[in-house]
């Protein structure tokens, strides 16, 4: 039996060296991780309409979506994870509306958060470029 299929489509935004990760709330699936902020794509939506709706949701700002960065396959216990990133630029200052926290790190200050699986993907390709 093959697990079900969940897409999502995350955000790297990158301002003076520094990216921005997002805090899952508590209650969340995978609770008080670290992650490149996103979220799940809807029927109907295409990628950067689902980025943008979600950035707009979880931390009140407007996203302008750019190219495709890295797209990422991870199975977990109950779902494989088909994660979709994009470079991106925001309009306005974000602040953790519907996620727990975030913050701007550079990326030799990855190591101190902990990232769900998919997200550490990201994390290893972006250190190994930059």
């Amino acid at each position: 039996m093959s697990l079900p299929h969940v897409r999502i489509v995350a955000a790297e935004v990158e301002a003076d060296g520094r990216f921005l990760i997002t805090q899952r709330r508590a209650e969340a699936e995978l609770p008080l991780m670290w992650e490149f902020p996103g979220g799940r794509v809807r029927e109907g939506e295409s990628d950067a309409e689902a980025l943008r709706r979600a950035l707009r949701d979880r931390l009140g700002v407007e996203l302008q979506v750019g190219h495709r960065v890295l797209h990422v396959t991870h199975a977990y216990d109950a779902y494989t994870l088909d994660m979709v990133v994009y470079r991106c630029a925001l309009a306005g200052v974000p602040s953790p509306v519907r996620v727990a926290d975030l913050r701007w790190v550079r990326p030799d200050e990855f190591g101190d958060y902990r990232f769900p699986g998919a997200d550490q993907q990201t994390v290893d390709k972006l250190l190994r470029d930059t």
